[in-house]
């Protein structure tokens, strides 16, 4: 699963030391992100709250790494050959970022996603090339379902893979080899804990998995979850899965079953926090005021989750959370008035901050 990856991470590393030097091409500026001090909310909590810049990846968001992964692991295995096709059930950022990387090593790329998201996504994703396909919204175990009729396509297609962003444990393994030993070499392995939402598992499977590792089980690895989630009910409940309820302004995250990169790191979670919508629109506006960062509603969410972390270790914790991406592919609704108000996330925006809420 992870040989071609490993073999990368050797150049991976050395690029923290010469973080100058010249990078070959989309793919190797993949990770390397900073990790952002946040220093009004680490003043706040008395803590060590530390962000890792994934909205620095050249595709914008955390999710280049698993597409980049993903893809060298089909190679790596023999899936995909030059001229393939790269297959994948997708509503956001894994689509874009498989976009780049297809582009970048010469492969076609076909996306199928639900037909409720938003026409600048599907725009965005044909602009870099991809065959987007639309269909019904309709729930995993309906065998109509956009990831099953991904695969299903990739199966009746000569020399095409579905990467099965999901289920794919080369997903969490595109982590363990970057994400994970980077916090570890700038936080000099002095951090406490690891937060973060999912929605693959893949973030927070393979980051948790290396820092635990690494720490020798020191570092507490803790998950943050949107309204509508049922993985914090899970690791809250001992193992109980819920059935699915509600639902969150945030994308990307939350989930209504364990997938198989969250299987990996699952037992290992020392607990959870659900944060509101309400408290994640708050802090995106708070952290655009204070820190000067333009981010997006998960990203948001887990910094809500990272500070409530700090503040349950006590003061002198170091926490670490990702900032997934910017806030450019969302600006049109969570900086909208409207949008606002028609969610009732208008009164949870401090009055100094409704400022920033400049879209009618």
């Amino acid at each position: 699963m992870l040989g071609a990856l490993r073999a990368a991470a050797p150049r991976t590393l050395a690029r923290a030391f010469h973080r100058y030097a010249a990078v070959d091409g989309f793919n190797g500026a993949v990770g390397n992100t900073p990790l952002i001090h946040l220093k009004t909310l680490s003043e706040m909590t008395g803590s060590t709250i530390l962000g890792k810049a994934e909205f620095q990846n050249p595709g914008g968001s955390v999710k280049d790494r698993a597409a980049l992964g993903v893809v060298r692991d089909a190679e790596a295995k023999g899936l995909l050959k030059p001229g393939g096709t790269v297959v994948e059930g997708t509503a956001g950022n894994t689509g874009i970022g498989l976009a780049h990387v297809c582009r970048a090593l010469g492969y076609k790329l076909v996306i199928y996603m639900p037909n409720t998201q938003s026409q600048e996504k599907i725009d965005l994703l044909r602009m870099l090339g991809a065959d987007v396909r639309p269909v019904p919204a309709v729930a995993y175990d309906n065998p109509a379902n956009y990831n099953h009729q991904a695969r299903d396509f990739a199966d009746a297609t000569p020399n095409a893979v579905w990467t099965n962003q999901f289920d794919n444990v080369a997903n969490a393994g595109a982590h363990y080899l970057s994400t994970g030993p980077e916090i570890w070499e700038q936080t000099q392995g002095s951090l406490d804990a690891f937060i973060c939402a999912t929605g693959t598992g893949g973030t927070l499977a393979g980051t948790g998995r290396y820092l635990r590792e690494k720490s020798e089980g020191r570092v507490q690895i803790w998950l943050a979850d949107p309204p509508g989630s049922v993985l914090a009910s899970y690791v809250s409940s001992g193992g109980k899965l819920m059935d699915r309820e509600g639902g969150s302004v945030t994308e990307g995250i939350g989930q209504g079953r364990i997938t198989d990169n969250t299987a990996t790191i699952i037992k290992d979670v020392t607990g959870a926090f659900t944060v509101p919508d309400s408290k994640s629109i708050a802090m995106l506006y708070q952290l655009l005021d204070s820190e000067g960062l333009y981010l997006g509603a998960s990203s948001a969410l887990n910094v809500v989750a990272a500070v409530e972390l700090a503040q349950k270790l006590g003061k002198g914790s170091t926490v670490v959370t990702i900032l997934c991406d910017g806030a450019y592919r969302y600006q049109s609704r969570i900086f909208s008035k409207a949008w606002l108000k028609a969610k009732g996330l208008e009164e949870a925006i401090p009055d100094h901050l409704k400022k920033y809420a400049v879209l009618d």
